[in-house]
């Protein structure tokens, strides 16, 4: 089996107006969605969720203010997880809560 990096990304990672049953629902919504990959003995690693701020370094010593100020999403969290090829590791992604918001989930072999 191969490790793959699923990589969650979503326009807005701000819950700061969430109520805190609304976020108790997401909470559960994502512990359901991870709990069931855990479940079938594929997770190798899971990902916290990351701050919404942070530097970009770049060549020649520029450092930015980021992340990824060039895309309009913003990376939220990752999980890795063990499968025999790509395509079963894009299977595992379905469901990932970051699609209902309009988000991405980006599928990485890691080497």
């Amino acid at each position: 089996m191969k490790e793959f990096m699923l990589i969650f990304r979503q326009p807005s990672y701000d819950y700061s107006n969430a109520t805190p049953e609304e976020m108790q629902a997401l909470s559960k919504k994502w512990g359901d969605w991870a709990g069931g990959i855990a479940a079938q003995g594929k997770v190798v690693a899971p990902g916290r969720r990351l701050d919404t701020t942070g530097k970009v370094l770049k060549a020649g010593g520029v450092i930015t203010d980021g992340p990824f100020v060039e895309i309009r999403e913003r990376l939220g969290s990752f999980l890795i997880v063990k499968a025999d090829s790509i395509e079963e590791a894009t299977t595992l992604a379905h469901g990932c809560p970051a699609l209902d918001a309009n988000g991405s989930v980006e599928i990485r072999a890691i080497l």
